[in-house]
């Protein structure tokens, strides 16, 4: 049985991840309160925005701004999007 979530992004109660995504207390406190279509919808939007934006992800300023794009989607604030993105 999938252990449920009140999704935080979603605001339903839905199945969560099965581990913490990353170490740390973030990681945890995404575990407890995300649920795996909400992260899995973030899986989506970061590489979207990874690529589009060409971030280099070895770069402090290109983690730094995902971190906060991701904490903004999963708080169900404003991220941000490509311009003339568009989705296949």
């Amino acid at each position: 049985m999938n252990r449920m979530v009140n999704c935080a992004r979603l605001k339903k109660e839905l199945p969560g991840l099965e581990a913490a995504p990353f170490p740390g207390p973030r990681g945890q406190e995404i575990f407890e309160t995300v649920s795996q279509q909400a992260w899995q919808e973030w899986q989506t939007l970061q590489t979207m925005l990874i690529n589009e934006k060409h971030l280099n992800m070895m770069d402090k300023e290109s983690r730094k701004y995902l971190n906060e794009q991701r904490d903004n989607y999963l708080a169900a604030k404003p991220v941000d999007h490509a311009d003339g993105y568009v989705p296949l």
